[in-house]
Formats: structure tokens, C-alpha cells, sequence
């Protein structure tokens, strides 16, 4: 490790040790795609220096230039004094192993979705979908993961918010899929009139209560796709009600409600629910069929 005009120069794996310690020192809240200090700073440091995520270990005995670690020192003091998450401050998050345009005008994408996509959705599906609608789509990550997953299909993705639309329309373009992707501004379901093989669906459903709660990081992202009134329970509960009617007669319904699923599981204790388990962590994610949607629609009130 040398000093250059004052400045300290030091190898890529000695500035991520460096910058580990600092972070978990900071009291800072990992929640944005990372669980821990090290790969935060792992994270943050090989997205602007643009290392591959694979890259030999070797590579990172490679001497930071002065004008990389200024580069680096001024993200990492916004991470560590204003707290805003990494994903935000170098305006791209990973989400099942694809790379998209981050910003605030959307959530930081890090559904537990993405493992489904990754496993093709199996066992649950029997059929690869065709059509494929993301509700409440944010930035499109998880639509726009679906239709490169499955190249065959046509995926809609649908939110309420013009800015969130935005953003996803420029990660279509990211990924090229401008012939079999599409943005939809609606309410919920009250423009849509196609029918799909596949919803999926991770909408607002965080109680006022717990908004009060969330750490500084949360505050940065958007409260519309965060906040969900009745508990929580409102913009979920809705869309179980009318998923039915957008769903062809095999189809079938995946929702994120995340820590709102036990008062789900309460309030409709007669559907049955599938939560589903996740190898990489994650929990609060439900499927149901088409069937039990319309068979068990009296209990979804």
C-alpha cells in the first residue's frame, strides 16, 4: 500500500478489505441484494471498477489508479453518512443473474422470485408459459427475467406509477426486447383485458405501522411501492380477487406478500396457499392455480 500525493494507493482486494470493515462499522441496514459487509463492498467495487463478477481472484491484485479510488471514496462515503443503498448510487442492480438500470424511481430489485425463474419455474409449472403478465412490475426486472428465460413468450408489465413504466421501458431496451415485452399503465387489473399462463405478482404490501420501522435504506426507495393499506393486506387482497379472470384455465398466480404472510394466511385460511421454500433464502411467496382461485373466490373477501 502506497501514499501518491496523499493520496493512498492500494491493491482492489486490499480497498474491498478496507472498505468491509468499514461498512460493518457503520450501522448500516443489508437488504438490497446483499446480506452481509463484504459483499456490499464487493458489490459497490467491482460494479464501478467493471470487474466481472467470475473474475480470477488474481485479477484483483491490480493497483487502484488515484482517480478510481476518488471515484470509489466518494460512493462509499454517501454509503456510509447518508446511508443510500449501493444499487442506487451506481444505478444498476443483478436480478437472476441479468443486470438492470436501477434508480428511485423504482424498488431496488431483490424479489426471492428470481430463483423461480432461474429453476424455470419446476415443479409448478407444467407448461412453459406463453403469456406472461408482471403486476406491479416496479423497474421490469422479474417480466422482463421471464422473457429471457423463456424466449417464446410475450410478457406484459403493468404498474400504476409513469415513472416505474419508464424505467422498465429503458431495461427493455437494455435487454433488446422491445417485440415481446410491453409496458401497461394501469390500476391493477382495470386496463387489462388478456388472459395469461402466468402472473406474477411482488406489489406494495408493507403496513403504515411497519413503514415507520424500516431502516434509513427504505427510505430512499418509492413509499407507492412499498406502502399497502388494511394492514398491508389491500393491494394483495385485491389481486387475488381478480387474478381469476386473467388467468387461462392452467394458469397460475405467484405473489411476494413477504411479512405480511401470516396475516394473509390467517385472514384466508380456507385457500390453500402454497408458500413456496427458496434454497438461497427468501420467504413470504405463495403460488395458487387458476382452479383454486376461482373454486375458493368466496373466501378471498
Amino acid at each position: 500500500m502506497d501514499e501518491v500525493n496523499g493520496l493512498l494507493l492500494m491493491t482492489v482486494n486490499d480497498y474491498i478489505d478496507n472498505v468491509s470493515a468499514r461498512f460493518a462499522t457503520a450501522e448500516l441496514h443489508f437488504g438490497h441484494g446483499t446480506g452481509n459487509a463484504r459483499d456490499e463492498a464487493i458489490y459497490l467495487i467491482y460494479s464501478v471498477l467493471d470487474i466481472d463478477f467470475s473474475i480470477d481472484s488474481s485479477a484483483l491484485q491490480q493497483e487502484l489508479s488515484q482517480a478510481q479510488f476518488k471515484s470509489l471514496e466518494e460512493l462509499v462515503l454517501k454509503r456510509v453518512t447518508q446511508k443510500i443503498p449501493v444499487a442506487y448510487l451506481i444505478e444498476e442492480a443483478w436480478f437472476a443473474g441479468r443486470r438492470f438500470i436501477c434508480d428511485e424511481r423504482a424498488l431496488i430489485p431483490r424479489s426471492p422470485i428470481a430463483e423461480l425463474i432461474q429453476k424455470r419455474f419446476e415443479p409448478l409449472l407444467k407448461e412453459q408459459p406463453r403469456r406472461i403478465l408482471d403486476m406491479c412490475c416496479g423497474g421490469g426486472c422479474i417480466g422482463i427475467a421471464c422473457a429471457l428465460e423463456f424466449p417464446n413468450s410475450c410478457v406484459d408489465l403493468v404498474d400504476v406509477s409513469i415513472d416505474c413504466l419508464h424505467l422498465a421501458e429503458e431495461n427493455i431496451s437494455l435487454h433488446g426486447l422491445e417485440d415481446r415485452v410491453f409496458t401497461i399503465h394501469s390500476n391493477l387489473f382495470e386496463k387489462l383485458s388478456t388472459t395469461y399462463d402466468l402472473i406474477l405478482s411482488n406489489p406494495p404490501y408493507v403496513s403504515k405501522q411497519d413503514i415507520e420501522f424500516l431502516p434509513t435504506e427504505y427510505r430512499y426507495e418509492p413509499i407507492g411501492g412499498l406502502l399497502s393499506e388494511a394492514e398491508g393486506l389491500d393491494i394483495p387482497l385485491r389481486i387475488l380477487r381478480d387474478a381469476a379472470a386473467h388467468l387461462n384455465k392452467t394458469g397460475s398466480l405467484i405473489m411476494e406478500v413477504g411479512v405480511t404472510s401470516e396475516k394473509l394466511s390467517k385472514q384466508l385460511k380456507e385457500v390453500p396457499l402454497l408458500w413456496l421454500a427458496f434454497d438461497s433464502g427468501g420467504e413470504g411467496i405463495f403460488a395458487l392455480r387458476a382452479d383454486e382461485l376461482r373454486a375458493y373466490s368466496n373466501g378471498l373477501n
